[in-house]
């Protein structure tokens, strides 16, 4: 099994497909649900191919980013493999992917304030996209728009997204006094562009929540028909 994914330095800004140069970035993998559907645990640790998920993740995520984090609650001790800070939900219950994201806001805030910007991805996407960030960005400044988050085909996927730190504090009242937990009722409030990907022949963004989710991911990942 391949752990060694440590980015080994800051890297420098990527350009997108729209010619526009992305900033550095604070790479965030949501690694904080409970798998209900997969009998419980970490679904980011399940392996595929003779690797982790997130070896995978993280493989694809760090040349585009300047630093990365997770997103778990529990023993961070399960992700010490990666080398990489593990950053627990502030907000309590389980709270869902926008507790995740507003911890990686803040972490960011406290612990890399040159990056004004966090690119969250869920720990199960084993196909990311090599270009991610720098479609993101190029979306966010054509719409002129705060936020971005990624479509594939005629499917949203919120959590994969573009956040800027400066609106912590926002989304700290809104799931903290308002109990809001649905990202896109958020994210509408402030305006979010969409990048767009083709979902054929493989969806970028195919997540694993079940075990026949896994077997196919295997069957991708091994080269034979989704």
């Amino acid at each position: 099994m391949t752990n060694d994914v440590r980015p080994s330095a800051p890297l420098s800004p990527r350009s997108g497909g729209g010619g526009t140069e992305a900033p550095a970035v604070l790479g965030l993998v949501l690694a904080g649900g409970q798998a209900r559907r997969m009998g419980g645990g970490d679904k980011a640790l399940l392996e595929l191919g003779g690797e982790t998920i997130l070896a995978r993740t993280l493989r694809t995520l760090a040349p585009q980013c300047a630093r990365l984090i997770i997103n778990a609650n529990g023993d961070p001790g399960r992700y010490a493999f990666t080398g990489l800070p593990v950053v627990p939900d502030s907000v309590a219950g389980f709270a869902g992917p926008l507790a995740g994201i507003l911890a990686g806001l803040d972490w960011a805030a406290a612990h890399a304030p040159d990056l004004a910007f966090v690119a969250s991805v869920p720990g199960d996407c084993p196909f990311l996209p090599a270009d991610l960030v720098a479609r993101l960005w190029d979306a966010k400044v054509a719409a002129g728009q705060p936020l971005a988050c990624a479509r594939s085909g005629e499917w949203r996927h919120p959590v994969v997204g573009l956040w800027p730190t400066a609106l912590r504090h926002d989304l700290r009242r809104a799931l903290i006094d308002e109990e809001l937990r649905k990202i896109e009722v958020w994210t509408a409030r402030h305006g979010v562009a969409i990048a767009d990907w083709s979902d054929a022949p493989v969806d970028p963004f195919f997540n694993i929540n079940t075990p026949q989710d896994l077997e196919r991911a295997a069957g991708i990942a091994g080269g034979a028909a989704a």
